[in-house]
């Protein structure tokens, strides 16, 4: 910062040492952007991961003003917190939704560095911990909504419980500490590795995973952050079932992150394989990626292979977790027999689905790279001016995609909202602000974008050419003048058609005035 001689004082004088002092703080690395040009907002989804973490530990740090974590009362003091506290009932929805943002926008963070390859340009350490990032993730969420100990809760703890103990040599080593001795200690246990041993980790994996400047984008904050409370707003969660030890569980399921391992589970395989084994193997097979993957380019055409296994783990992804969903609804069966998957037809599925998604995939980017060579090659023998616009097929179809996505959230919200009386309408009236703020400035940096593109010239007038006479046509007419004309009126005319014929000069040399006698002409001049 240059030295000023000026002293300043007041406040003005404040802020300058506090921005001197900051300036010399790891606060440079982080850069607030408003940019003046649409940037797409897939290249943001690290960030917006991190902006969702500090919500999470904002709204997380109020309700823990009134949370107890005590196994009698764990439940009861939630209950508190939403019907009794002050904005507790917003505060709650804030967090819920923002934990279950997180860990979505984690995955899908995950998914787009995947396939743009950007792990391929010396980020190995940072894809890595990204990874690992978004396992500790998980595990923070699990946590998260487990401490309520709600009969949805109880079934997550006696899953990780079994889960723990399927483990050989250290499994009930690893259960006695992360649990505890049951259920008296679990909570407790629980609720310091959700608000301070998973944090600490998170926040030692965001120092490296994070590049060396993190930019803020304040549109896209805005807008997710009008998101989750739209979302708050619209889909209020509420407090399920207190656990009762002597009251039979209901029909429940956890959550949506966790149903593709719970579906794996309800096959009633060795829960070690299915529950713990598989999954690492598909964590490790993500580590590794960045040393398999030995193609020279970045693009997901250009990497048939890996695109084509980066599809089908997501078509795994999302066929489990809706199996994990699905329950029985023929009530006359017994419980157990509605939660059990037939281990025959669920895993004879998957593994079906495995070469006809991966080969599939990759005969379709074979194509695809076969249909625009073609392309390329008779652009380059046919016509050179084609017809274009300037939003590409491919944005057209993602906006079509998001706006037909939109259309069915927003009937669904309504019917939602409807059934449970909007109880945090403000909640959403604030997520409409933040998202209509947002969208004003993603049109106001359009239009600055826009002013810096030249405008096109202005039309340029055609004028007329005057015809240009012979030059004996014009010795005659400089020898007549018409009547009730001045020499000056004609001047002009006569400098353009005859300029080596100086009139004026002529009429000073013989001291002759123009109205004298109009009807002068060349022939008199040359008498004595």
């Amino acid at each position: 910062m240059a030295v000023s001689l000026k002293r300043r004082t007041g406040a003005v004088g404040f802020f300058y040492w506090l921005w001197d002092g900051i300036d010399r703080t790891i606060f440079t690395g982080i850069k607030f952007s408003f940019p003046a040009r649409f940037v797409s907002p897939f290249g943001f989804l690290g960030m917006l991961t991190f902006i969702v973490f500090i919500i999470l530990g904002v709204s997380g740090a109020l309700l823990m003003f009134y949370y107890q974590p005590i196994l009698d009362r764990a439940w009861d003091s939630v209950q508190f917190i939403n019907d009794e506290v002050p904005f507790g009932f917003h505060i709650r929805n804030i967090h819920y939704h923002g934990s279950n943002a997180m860990v979505l926008l984690a995955v899908l963070h995950m998914y787009y560095q995947y396939f743009s390859g950007r792990y391929k340009i010396r980020n190995e350490v940072l894809w890595m911990t990204g990874v690992i990032l978004g396992v500790v993730t998980i595990l923070e969420a699990f946590t998260g909504y487990d401490v309520i100990f709600s009969e949805r809760a109880e079934l997550a703890i006696s899953i990780a419980a079994s889960l723990t103990t399927s483990i050989p040599v250290a499994g009930p080593t690893i259960r006695d500490a992360a649990l505890g001795s049951g259920f008296s200690d679990f909570v407790l246990r629980f609720y310091a590795q959700h608000v301070f041993l998973l944090p600490i980790v998170m926040l030692g994996l965001m120092a490296v995973h994070f590049p060396r400047f993190l930019v803020f984008d304040v549109p896209m904050v805005m807008a997710i952050g009008g998101a989750i409370l739209i979302t708050g707003g619209v889909f209020p969660i509420d407090m399920g079932f207190k656990f009762e030890p002597t009251v039979p569980p209901g029909v429940t399921v956890p959550e949506w992150y966790l149903t593709g391992i719970y579906a794996f589970m309800r096959t009633q395989y060795d829960k070690f394989v299915t529950g713990l084994l598989w999954p690492l193997l598909f964590i490790i097979s993500f580590v590794l990626i960045p040393f398999i993957d030995r193609y020279k380019k970045f693009s997901w055409r250009d990497r048939p292979i890996i695109t084509a296994f980066g599809i089908t783990s997501l078509a795994q992804i999302m066929v489990t977790t809706y199996w994990g969903f699905y329950i029985s609804p023929d009530i006359s069966v017994p419980l157990v027999e509605r939660l059990v998957i037939d281990p025959i037809f669920f895993y004879s599925t998957m593994i079906l689905m495995v070469p006809l998604g991966f080969g599939f995939t990759y005969m379709m980017i074979k194509l695809a790279n076969e249909a625009e060579r073609k392309s390329k090659l008779a652009k380059s023998t046919g016509p050179k001016k084609v017809a274009t616009i300037n939003l590409s097929e491919k944005w057209i179809n993602w906006v079509l995609v998001a706006l037909l996505a939109f259309q069915v959230f927003l009937n669904i919200a309504a019917y939602n909202a409807a059934l449970t009386g909007m109880k945090n309408v403000s909640l959403f009236f604030i997520g409409i602000i933040l998202l209509v703020f947002a969208a004003f400035f993603h049109v106001y940096r359009y239009a600055m974008s826009q002013q810096k593109n030249a405008p096109p010239p202005p039309p340029v007038p055609v004028q007329d050419e005057k015809p240009k006479l012979a030059e004996p046509a014009a010795s005659s007419e400089l020898s007549k003048l018409p009547e009730g004309k001045s020499d000056s009126e004609t001047k002009p005319e006569l400098k353009e058609l005859a300029p080596e014929v100086s009139v004026s000069k002529t009429q000073a040399d013989l001291g002759v005035g123009t109205n004298t006698n109009p009807n002068l002409g060349s022939n008199d001049i040359q008498k004595p």
